[in-house]
């Protein structure tokens, strides 16, 4: 649903998708808001539910309500996160344009250091997360996840520390022609557009950002079955990549 907005042409839009977000989702919309109401900028919610089970997309609708800033899209079936987020990108109304994950836990305040770096130069800025405090299962996925970014590097000649993380913002002209090539609607999704960004030509910002956990989320992530899947989906991108390689270099 595509339901009125206060600005047709905000100075940013902020797509954010949801599945099973029943634990969160008015907390962290009150704080989005809250903090983007505190900054000089006109902006757009656009939220997206990606065919939750657990009430959220019933209670999406009512959050509208509430704040004028917010659109809605509704999900008949589930596309996965990567697909998700390409659709809100297409969807946005700004020329800057970008996704962070609902949790907050990369938190809403590095919106405007990453907003100001594409202002500046940048046709894409990813946060690089570091983890404000470490506990045993925040570890294991600091493990896997350091491990995950050491092979991305070594496998496909790139230099960025933390492909993965759930927070990016473009210029939405230059990520238009990427979105088009993208493959995977899942989790790798975040990877595969760092790399074929990369080997476009895109000017990427890298944002040192705390990583927060947030104690009110259960994480959907299994951390050695998403991980063994991240590492297939890896080493199967490998020869794209060098072909993305070559063709850069023409």
């Amino acid at each position: 649903m595509d339901n009125k907005t206060e600005h047709q042409n905000p100075d940013l839009s902020v797509v954010i998708p949801c599945y099973n977000e029943m634990q969160i989702l008015y907390q962290s919309i009150f704080l989005l808001t809250e903090f983007l109401d505190h900054t000089n900028l006109t902006y757009e919610l656009i939220l997206i539910d990606d065919f939750s089970i657990d009430g959220t997309r019933q209670e999406i609708p009512k959050i509208a309500e509430k704040y004028p800033q917010i659109r809605y899209y509704l999900h008949e079936k589930n596309l996965g996160r990567g697909g998700t987020v390409s659709e809100g990108i297409r969807l946005a109304k700004s020329d800057i344009v970008g996704y962070l994950d609902i949790d907050l836990e990369i938190p809403q305040w590095y919106i405007l250091p990453a907003y100001l770096m594409l202002q500046k130069g940048a046709d894409m800025v990813m946060a690089n997360r570091i983890d404000y405090k470490l506990h045993l299962k925040i570890f294991m996925r600091w493990i896997t996840s350091k491990g995950y970014n050491i092979l991305t590097r070594r496998i496909l000649g790139v230099t960025f520390t933390d492909t993965e993380a759930g927070f990016k913002f473009f210029k939405k002209e230059k990520i238009l022609p990427v979105l088009d090539e993208i493959e995977d609607n899942g989790w790798f999704w975040d990877t595969e557009i760092v790399i074929r960004s990369f080997y476009k030509g895109l000017k990427i910002g890298d944002l040192p950002s705390l990583f927060i956990k947030n104690p009110e989320k259960t994480s959907t992530v299994n951390v050695f079955r998403d991980s063994v899947d991240y590492f297939k989906k890896l080493l199967k991108f490998r020869k794209k990549a060098r072909i993305l390689k070559r063709n850069s270099q023409d």
